[in-house]
């Protein structure tokens, strides 16, 4: 075990020398937020007491990799397969360079391969929290100090 700031952990993502699933490449993003443990303490002390909320996410398979939806994006489903027992499969035939341009509102995280990822947020985050930075780990653009 080696202690690694989550700049570093996307950029050992990217090298392919570990693998993240989603949800942590997302965590990671919103911890680049923040350039101190300070100031992440700080944040988490003010919005402790806000709430939060649970999400699903709904993937969406496009011609040419996947795009997990969370709650706000333009694509999420009114009423998402929360228990799986209705087996709704999203997919499209549009790939996924098309899918971005024609749309406005992301709350999403493209996949476009096990070492590919990108998160795209335009939503206002709710209960004071705060949006993951949009970063495509198939480039370098981070400058938290985590």
């Amino acid at each position: 075990l080696q202690w690694s700031s989550p700049p570093e952990i996307i950029e050992r993502f990217k090298s392919e020398d570990i693998l993240l699933a989603p949800p942590q490449f997302y965590e990671l993003c919103r911890l680049c937020n923040f350039s101190s443990f300070h100031e992440l303490h700080k944040f988490s002390s003010d919005r402790a007491l806000e709430g939060c909320e649970c999400w699903m996410p709904v993937m969406l398979t496009a011609s040419d990799g996947y795009i997990q939806l969370l709650p706000g994006d333009e694509l999420y489903p009114e009423d998402p397969d929360y228990t799986g027992e209705k087996k709704i499969i999203m997919s499209t035939d549009k790939n996924v360079e098309d899918l971005m341009k024609g749309g406005s509102v992301f709350h999403r995280i493209v996949i476009k391969n096990i070492n590919n990822l990108a998160v795209y947020v335009n939503i206002q985050a709710k209960y004071k929290h705060i949006n993951p930075l949009m970063i495509n780990s198939a480039c370098s653009n981070h400058n938290s100090r985590l």
